[in-house]
């Protein structure tokens, strides 16, 4: 199973100001659903969005396809101090990366594409597809699905699709799905820091134990 990257921890406040339109989210969950996301891609990862900068307001959204909701926009400090209003940090890794070919000119026409498909529902039936390729080992499905004409999305068909729409090309899985592990195993996507919250610190302070034990 791919690992979480060996990488700086920062604070937000510290990435706010480092943090780019089209930087990449990619979340390590602890939920029953995103552990099964995980052991099906045999990636930490499970969960996958994008950041676009709203300086004018002072803020920096997260756009994403989420089971409950579908396609949405939230803050990013939302994920860093009060998720979905419990109040608590996102409970999981977050870490900031980049696509190497991504840039400035790219920000107008990905807000207007991504902005467009706010509302869309999330695609449950995707999920159940994925599962039955994993299950069944199968290769010989086409990786050239048309998600740009899709109405529904799960959160990496949501990015893979808005990053498309510039000429952002992430690769498929062989077996014919996206996954946020396809970001993360992207050659051309930079892992930049994870975001440190209370489950972050509470994690390397565990980890900082047991290898003082260990040791």
């Amino acid at each position: 199973m791919d690992q979480l990257p060996q990488i700086p921890v920062k604070s937000y406040a510290e990435l706010r100001q480092e943090i780019r339109s089209g930087d990449i989210l990619l979340c390590s969950g602890t939920s029953i659903f995103s552990n099964l996301i995980q052991q099906a891609t045999q990636s930490v990862w499970s969960h996958v969005a994008f950041i676009l900068r709203l300086d004018v307001i002072d803020r920096i959204m997260i756009l994403e396809s989420v089971e409950s909701i579908g396609v949405r926009a939230v803050t990013l400090s939302s994920y860093v101090q009060d998720y979905d209003g419990t109040g608590k940090a996102y409970p999981g890794h977050l870490m900031i990366a980049r696509h190497k070919h991504f840039n400035q000119d790219h920000i107008s026409n990905l807000s207007k594409y991504a902005v467009d498909l706010l509302g869309h529902p999330y695609n449950k039936q995707e999920i159940l597809r994925i599962a039955a390729r994993i299950s069944m080992n199968n290769t010989n499905v086409s990786p050239q699905l048309d998600t740009l004409k899709q109405p529904e999305f799960i959160c990496s068909e949501y990015a893979y699709t808005c990053f498309q729409s510039v000429g952002i090309h992430i690769n498929y899985d062989p077996k014919g799905f996206i996954a946020p592990a396809d970001f993360a195993r992207c050659p051309e996507v930079k892992p930049l820091a994870f975001i440190e919250n209370s489950f972050v610190t509470q994690a390397h302070s565990n980890k900082t134990q047991i290898d003082a034990i260990s040791a």
